[in-house]
């Protein structure tokens, strides 16, 4: 679930961007939707991880958790710094 979470928060942040930058909108609910279906990615991987602990499926934890939990926290910082770019263009207004 956290996987098909995060590459619809990747597909809409690339939108987000098409449409303020290169389509000069703005399109705030797109920042706003990538913005959630990311936070929506975290929790969903905090479940999972969860559901291993209680499961006591420790390889799933040491295999998978290292890697990824940087992974996540690379990928949030990138969809912060995509869906801002609506806040920093001009206004030709």
């Amino acid at each position: 679930m956290w996987l098909a979470f995060g590459i619809a928060a990747i597909i809409i942040a690339v939108l987000h961007i098409v449409a303020c930058v290169m389509r000069n909108r703005n399109a705030k609910w797109l920042g706003f939707i990538s913005l959630s279906l990311t936070a929506l990615t975290l929790c969903a991987f905090y479940s999972d991880a969860a559901a291993w602990v209680l499961k006591e499926d420790w390889s799933a934890l040491m295999d998978v958790l290292p890697g990824v939990s940087k992974v996540l926290w690379v990928l949030t910082i990138c969809s912060i710094l995509m869906n801002s770019v609506s806040l920093f263009r001009k206004n030709d207004k």
